[in-house]
C-alpha cells in the first residue's frame, strides 16, 4: 500500500508521528451505498488513568482509517432492513445477526438521507462494525476512546468556544446532515456535537464521546464523555428491553474505525 508521511503531532505527543494510511472509499457489497475513510497517523495521547485517581497515561496510538464522518441511515439501513440480500434469497445461517425492529419511526422525523443514525445502542454498532467485516473483508470496529480522542484533536488544540460553531452541532432541537460543518485538521468532519458517538473507554465500558446536538457549548468538548443510565430506554416497551435500540437516546451514534 503506498503511505506518505504526516507531520501532525497530537497532544502529549513527544515523538515523531507514524506514517498516515491513505484515505479511501468503502462501498458496502451488493449495494451502491458508500462511505469514506480518513487515515490517521500513529502518536501518543495523555489521558486520565483509569486505575489512578488523578494519575494519567500516555498511550500509544498506532495508525488507522476513521469514518469521515458519523454513520449514517444511508449505511445503518443496508444492515437493519437487509438492503444488501438480493430478493427471493435467504441469507447465510451463520451470517451476523441483525437488529430487531425499530421503535416507531426509526429516524424520530429528524432526518433520514444524509443524517447520521440515531437511538443506536453499543450494542448494535458493535454488531453493525462485525456485520462490515464480514461484508467488506476488512476489520471494522468501534473506536476507543482514546483512538477517538486523538482523532477527534487530530494534533490541535479544542476549538475556542466562539468558533466551536465552525465545526459542531449544538444545542439544537435535532440532528443535522453529516458533513456540514468545517472538518477537523485532519479532514475528519461532526467529531464534535450532532450526535455523540460509542467508543470503548480505557476500562473496556461502552462510553459515548464528544456531546451532542442538544448540548450546550460548554459541555462540547474532546473530552466529554456520557455513560449509559436507565433514562435512555425508559419509554421501551419491551421486557427485557431491546440490546439493539436506545428508545430515549437520539443522541447516540457512532462511527467506525479500521486497524491496519
Amino acid at each position: 500500500m503506498v503511505i506518505m508521511m504526516c507531520l501532525i503531532k497530537a497532544e502529549g505527543a513527544n515523538k515523531q508521528p507514524e506514517e498516515r494510511p491513505i484515505s479511501y472509499t468503502e462501498r458496502i457489497p451488493g449495494t451502491l451505498v458508500k462511505f469514506e475513510m480518513v487515515g490517521v497517523p500513529g502518536g501518543e495521547i495523555l489521558m486520565p488513568d483509569p486505575a489512578k485517581k488523578g494519575a494519567t497515561k500516555r498511550i500509544k496510538i498506532k495508525p488507522f482509517w476513521i469514518g469521515k464522518t458519523e454513520v449514517t441511515w444511508d449505511e445503518y439501513d443496508v444492515f437493519v432492513f437487509k438492503l444488501d440480500v438480493p430478493e427471493g434469497t435467504s441469507e447465510n445461517k451463520d451470517a451476523v445477526s441483525r437488529p430487531s425492529k425499530p421503535y416507531g419511526t426509526v429516524d424520530r422525523g429528524f432526518g433520514h438521507k444524509g443524517y447520521p443514525a440515531i437511538n443506536v445502542s453499543y450494542f448494535g454498532a458493535e454488531q453493525y462494525c462485525k456485520w462490515l467485516s464480514a461484508k467488506t473483508g476488512r476489520k471494522y470496529r468501534l473506536p476507543t476512546e482514546a483512538e477517538w480522542e486523538y482523532a477527534c484533536r487530530a494534533g490541535m488544540p479544542p476549538p475556542e468556544k466562539d468558533k466551536l460553531a465552525e465545526f459542531a452541532w449544538f444545542w439544537q432541537e435535532k440532528t443535522q446532515p453529516v458533513g456540514k460543518k468545517s472538518p477537523n485538521a485532519w479532514g475528519i468532519y461532526d467529531m464534535l456535537g450532532n450526535v455523540a458517538e460509542w467508543c470503548t473507554d480505557l476500562s473496556g465500558k461502552p462510553v459515548l464521546c464528544g456531546g451532542a446536538f442538544d448540548d450546550m457549548a460548554k459541555t462540547i468538548s474532546p473530552t466529554a464523555r456520557k455513560y449509559q443510565d436507565e433514562s435512555w430506554q425508559a419509554n421501551d416497551p419491551q421486557s427485557p428491553k431491546s440490546k439493539w435500540w436506545l428508545s430515549d437516546a437520539p443522541f447516540a451514534g457512532f462511527r467506525v474505525i479500521r486497524v491496519k
